[in-house]
């Protein structure tokens, strides 16, 4: 066993067992009783590529039409294949984004392995940066192993930072902030980076728009909900979960704008009238 591998072992706790034995019970056990028929069907579900133009009432002039390319919640492992995912990757790094934007659940339990995903996702051509938030999922192992591994393959990793770059002059600022489940560590958070005044924050949890949207922050793109995965037939994008506020699409607060990618994997075999998706914004100001 590798040094990294003894390291994962040891930090995996009673979230990683419950979330393993979810997927035995609601997966695996279900697929191996229909001879392999519900994953098969699950993989040939189409994944969307969507472009949608997003006017932003505060967005900086001089950043008007950036692509941005939305990744969120791969969940690499039993229902997401390696070629699947590098497929994704690609597909999205051909529609030539100004930017990589990957808002967390990258692998479902184990983080080892996923090691040509993140080859995949640092080598896409994107010149105003490529980068990372972590998920819930991605804590489930050793997020720090994880973490390592995305920045080796030349992915950003934003754990409440502001990164810098400039494009024809004009300064893009784009901040992280790390998984929590609460609304108040989220604004903390987002309280902790806004000094910087980011012009585009990545966080997994939809739940921090509300801090960002107080605070001007004109874009927050997030994943974590699936849009529930199941959604009534009539309202294709209309959430069954009453977990979510914030669930799927766009949302609006004052000049800010809150972008909910449905992710382009799942945690249990079933979508319906939600399908996956990987996503490629550009940004205006309106």
């Amino acid at each position: 066993m590798t040094k990294r591998a003894k390291s994962s072992s040891r930090k995996r706790g009673g979230k990683f067992r419950r979330a393993q034995w979810r997927s035995v019970l609601f997966t695996r056990t279900v697929d191996r009783l229909l001879n392999g028929k519900l994953r098969e069907r699950h993989l040939r579900q189409p994944i969307e590529l969507r472009e949608i133009d997003l006017p932003v009432p505060n967005w900086p002039r001089g950043l008007e039409g950036l692509r941005v390319g939305h990744l969120s919640d791969l969940h690499l492992g039993h229902l997401m294949p390696m070629d699947r995912a590098v497929e994704l990757v690609e597909r999205l790094g051909s529609a030539k984004p100004d930017v990589l934007a990957c808002t967390g659940d990258v692998v479902d339990l184990e983080w080892q392995g996923c090691e040509p995903l993140l080859q995949a996702m640092g080598a896409m051509r994107a010149p105003m940066g490529r980068y990372l938030v972590l998920g819930n999922h991605d804590h489930l192992d050793d997020p720090d192993a994880l973490t390592e591994a995305a920045r080796d393959r030349g992915l950003v990793v934003l754990t409440g930072g502001v990164h810098t770059r400039r494009r024809a002059g004009h300064e893009f600022r784009v901040a992280g902030i790390d998984w929590h489940g609460t609304p108040r560590e989220l604004s903390r958070q987002v309280h902790g980076i806004a000094h910087e005044r980011p012009h585009l924050l990545l966080a997994h949890n939809p739940k921090a728009f509300p801090a960002a949207a107080r605070l001007g922050i004109p874009v927050t793109l997030a994943g974590h909900t699936h849009g529930g995965q199941i959604a009534l037939r009539n309202r294709p994008r209309a959430n069954l979960s009453l977990l979510h506020r914030h669930s799927s699409g766009l949302y609006s607060r004052g000049g800010s704008r809150l972008f909910v990618n449905v992710g382009a994997g799942s945690w249990f075999p079933l979508r319906r009238n939600v399908p996956a998706e990987i996503v490629m914004l550009t940004l205006r100001r309106a």
